[in-house]
């Protein structure tokens, strides 16, 4: 073997050293990357828009897989875990199923129906109502006719609060009568026919609706004529 071919064989086995370093440098990267992200796991994701308060099913989420430590604790892993629930809000296409987003169907009466509706922020007794709770439900009317006095009315009493959603911005065109933008609740109550129908006309032709908290025990009553108010008539 002459002096050219020894340099050959050395240039090659160069080359094949070299090339062994560097498939080991890449093992050795993907091992590390493996190790800092760790094992994945299944999660869950929505398919395409729900609706607030809509039943869930099996059929309108996608299993996904991702690394178990990017995973948020609240993440559903399980679509058991949706069985007999709804949406708190609406959940948009793409979002991570998270247990914060359903609760359960809520347990109605006989003869009640359950009814939500939008309560703006700032008349909902910011922050203190829950499920469970009892509320009076006020309405200001204008007056029906030129001149006539506007009205406050408590347009249904000791109304049991289901649910208490997230609070919402609203669109300027969903905002109050005096066109401001503002911020609201869903809220869902449990209501006789006769109740749902007046919650339902004051949330559409109300100025506003405001909620009143009842105390625990104060469920009593209120007497007819002291369900409507007028500043004129007050003494």
């Amino acid at each position: 073997m002459n002096s050219r071919q020894r340099r050959g064989v050395i240039l090659l086995v160069l080359s094949v050293v070299c090339a062994l370093a560097a498939f080991a440098g890449v093992l050795t990267v993907i091992s590390d990357v493996k190790s800092k992200v760790g094992p994945e796991v299944t999660a869950y994701q929505v398919k395409a828009e729900i609706q607030p308060y809509e039943t869930l099913n099996r059929g309108q989420f996608e299993k996904i897989s991702m690394p178990e430590r990017w995973l948020s604790s609240n993440a559903v892993t399980d679509l058991r875990d949706i069985e007999g629930k709804i949406a708190v809000t609406a959940l948009k296409k793409g979002s991570l199923l998270q247990s914060d987003m359903i609760v359960p169907q809520p347990a109605l009466q006989a003869g009640q129906q359950e009814v939500a509706i939008m309560i703006d922020a700032a008349t909902g007794v910011a922050g203190k109502i829950t499920p469970n709770s009892t509320v009076n439900v006020y309405a200001t009317f204008e007056g029906q006719r030129q001149g006539d006095p506007a009205q406050s009315k408590i347009i249904v009493t000791n109304a049991r609060v289901l649910d208490v959603g997230r609070l919402t911005p609203l669109d300027p065109d969903d905002g109050d009568r005096t066109g401001r933008t503002t911020e609201a609740v869903p809220i869902t109550f449990a209501l006789s026919t006769l109740d749902a129908q007046r919650l339902t006309y004051a949330e559409s032709f109300a100025q506003r609706v405001r909620l009143a908290l009842v105390a625990p025990g104060g469920d009593t009553p209120v007497p007819d004529q002291d369900r409507t108010y007028e500043l004129a008539k007050d003494k």
